[in-house]
């Protein structure tokens, strides 16, 4: 291993929490000045807090891959363009969000620019164009080659589903951001180990970034992520996770709690006859608080279920074993958000 890229695998990470340690503080002075704060939401009990903190994270995970960028010489072309990629859908996503958290846009006008933003990264090759076969068992079946319309078709849900993911589940301060950094610590060190050195530093950095926002965002927290950071999170891990191949069943261990919890919502309220993207509080997070745990309990359980996720998606090399956890743990998650769910309901009556 080179001495420059040792460089970059301790600079990455402690140059992306510097800059977004220092660089928090002035967007929240920003965000308080010029009107960027929460809006008034069934979700949200309290007093209004400033967002944005997107720009923050945004600037530290940019600044450190622009900075470092001269350590990591080795690194291919067109893992290069797929980098640039991943930044300008990231620029997308982040003026977006700015703008909602300013002035909280219509579903319809953030889905276009969250498409366009997929849509940015899979020109520059950020794609899931194969899949791991669980059931392969020779070198000859272990990988499928999708078609075109499938590669498509799946990025895009990918995409999607893991910024709306995020941004469901960021409705306690610092409970979507210390998810965010698990699973962005998972994804480098699982890169890593496959001896993908020069992808395993962006998610170093995104780690890096977060967990120097992340003073800010505990409760009481001074700054919360908005729309901008949890979009802006959902759709960095989701582009990690395809470059350098595809880790899709990582990530989907380390987020399972998130996206079970947002499918059953979205669920929940197509059936009740509601739009699938009305905030309330019926997501776990919410039942839990209401049920008697605190704010920094019940952060502090997701922090401990997505972090037993993440080492079982590292230790568990049979790709049928992580398949079979991903089904149980969706069985078992829809069991107990059923549970919550009625218990809350006869609570209440």
């Amino acid at each position: 291993m080179e001495g420059l890229y040792l460089v970059a695998l301790v600079a990455t990470p402690l140059l992306s929490f510097l800059i977004a340690l220092l660089a928090t503080p002035g967007v929240r002075r920003l965000a308080i000045r010029y009107g960027f704060q929460d809006h008034p939401s069934p979700r949200r009990e309290g007093v209004l807090k400033p967002r944005l903190g997107g720009l923050a994270l945004y600037l530290a995970f940019g600044g450190t891959i622009a900075i470092t960028a001269p350590l990591v010489a080795n690194r291919e072309p067109e893992e290069m363009v797929k980098v640039m990629g991943l930044l300008a859908g990231a620029s997308l996503v982040v003026v977006m969000g700015s703008l909602d958290d300013r002035r909280e846009l219509g579903v319809a006008p953030q889905l276009a620019v969250q498409v366009a933003a997929a849509a940015v990264a899979m020109v520059a090759g950020v794609v899931i164009d194969k899949v791991a076969n669980p059931l392969g068992v020779s070198l000859a079946d272990s990988v499928i080659n999708l078609p075109l319309y499938l590669t498509i078709g799946f990025t895009m849900m990918w995409m999607l589903g893991a910024m709306n993911a995020i941004n469901f589940v960021d409705g306690i301060d610092g409970l979507a951001g210390g998810i965010g950094a698990i699973a962005a610590i998972v994804l480098f060190i699982h890169s890593f180990r496959l001896g993908q050195y020069t992808v395993a530093l962006l998610p170093l950095a995104l780690a890096g970034s977060v967990v120097g926002f992340l003073p800010y965002n505990f409760s009481p927290a001074k700054i919360t992520l908005g729309t901008s950071g949890a979009v802006f999170l959902g759709f960095t891990l989701a582009a990690l996770s395809v470059i350098g191949g595809t880790k899709a069943a990582t990530l989907l261990l380390v987020l399972g709690i998130p996206i079970i919890d947002a499918g059953w919502i979205i669920l929940q309220r197509v059936y009740r006859r509601r739009s699938p993207f009305r905030p309330d509080r019926s997501h776990l997070h919410h039942r839990l608080l209401e049920m008697g745990l605190s704010s920094r309990q019940t952060v502090t359980l997701f922090y401990f279920l997505c972090g037993t996720l993440g080492v079982l998606a590292l230790l568990l090399s049979s790709r049928l074993m992580k398949l079979y956890t991903l089904l149980g743990l969706g069985v078992l998650l829809a069991g107990i958000l059923a549970i919550v769910a009625q218990k809350s309901l006869a609570g209440k009556s």
